[in-house]
C-alpha cells in the first residue's frame, strides 16, 4: 500500500520544523507534505565521520573475535559499514536497536538477526530474550562520539564483554538562524526533534534571542528521555511520539493538529 494511503490524518497546513540531519530528513518530509504539513527543513545536527579513522579501522580489523555486533542507530550502520571494505563476518550475529537501523543494514546487504518489537532504543533491545543471559559473549556496539552507556553497561552485568567503536561524530551546524527567528511566528507551528543532540543544538543555534520561541512552541519527541530533557530546558508544550519511526512521528503530529483545531 502507498505511504499517502497509509496516512489518513491531516496536518491541514501546519509548518513543521524538522531538524534531523540533512541527509535523514527526506522520509519524514515526505510523509508531512502527504499528510497536508509543511515540512520546514532547518539541520540541527551534522553526522561525520570518527576523527581518527585509523584508530577506528584498526579496532573493527579485530571484528571477527565477537558473538554479537550491535548497531544504535542508522548512522552507526552507514559509517561502520564504509569502515568495514570486507563487511561483517557471516558467523557475527547483529542486533539493530529499531526498524530504520535494521532496514539500513538490509540495504548494506546484511539482515539484522535482532530487533526489537514495539519500542525503538535501547532498553526494547535489552528487553529481547536472547539478550537475556550474556555470559561469555563478547559484543561489539557500534555508535557515535558519546552515546548512552545503557546498553553495554548491562550487557556487562549480564555477563558479557562489550567494547564500544565510534563510528561518527555528531556536530552543531553552523548556520545563520536570524532568517528563521525572524518569521518564526508566521512559518513554525511544531518543532520536531528526534535526539537530545538535536535538541540541545537547537537551543544553541537559536541563540537567547530565539530560545524563547522554542520554548513556547510546541515540541514533539521521540522518547521521554526527550521529555525530560525538554521540560530541563523550559519547553512548555511536549508531545511524545509512540514510536521513533516516521509514521508514528506525523501520527502524533496528526493527533496534535486535530486537538489544536478543535
Amino acid at each position: 500500500m502507498p505511504e499517502s494511503a497509509q496516512q489518513p490524518c491531516q496536518l491541514a497546513g501546519a509548518g513543521i520544523l524538522v531538524t534531523r540531519a540533512a541527509h535523514q530528513a527526506d522520509n519524514l518530509c515526505r510523509l508531512i507534505e502527504q499528510s497536508g504539513g509543511r515540512a520546514l527543513r532547518f539541520p540541527a545536527l551534522e553526522i561525520v565521520g570518527p576523527a581518527d579513522p585509523l584508530r577506528t579501522r584498526e579496532q573493527l580489523a579485530q571484528i571477527a573475535r565477537y558473538d554479537l555486533a550491535v548497531f544504535v542507530s542508522p548512522n552507526a550502520v552507514v559509517h561502520g559499514m564504509r569502515l568495514l571494505p570486507q563487511g561483517l563476518p557471516q558467523t557475527l550475529r547483529v542486533a539493530a536497536v529499531g526498524r530504520a537501523s535494521a532496514e539500513a543494514l538490509r540495504v548494506a546487504g546484511r539482515a539484522a538477526d535482532i530487533v526489537p518489537q514495539g519500542r525503538y532504543d535501547s532498553e526494547a533491545l535489552l528487553a529481547v530474550h536472547e539478550l537475556g543471559a550474556m555470559q561469555g559473549r563478547r559484543v561489539i556496539v557500534f555508535r557515535g562520539d558519546g552515546g548512552r552507556p545503557l546498553l553495554g553497561d548491562v550487557l556487562r552485568q549480564r555477563g558479557a564483554e562489550v567494547h564500544y567503536v565510534e563510528v561518527y561524530r555528531r556536530l552543531c551546524p553552523r548556520v545563520d538562524a536570524a532568517p528563521l527567528r525572524r518569521q518564526w511566528s508566521e512559518l513554525v507551528d511544531l518543532v520536531c526533534v528526534t535526539s537530545n543532540s538535536i535538541l540541545d543544538n537547537l537551543f544553541a543555534i537559536l541563540g537567547p534571542q530565539g530560545q524563547p520561541l522554542l520554548r513556547a512552541t510546541p515540541l514533539l519527541v521521540v522518547s521521554e528521555r526527550q521529555r525530560q530533557r525538554a521540560r530541563e530546558l523550559g519547553c512548555r508544550q511536549v508531545i511524545v511520539a509512540q514510536r521513533a519511526d516516521d509514521r508514528a512521528i506525523v501520527a502524533a503530529a496528526c493527533a496534535w493538529r486535530a486537538v489544536q483545531l478543535g
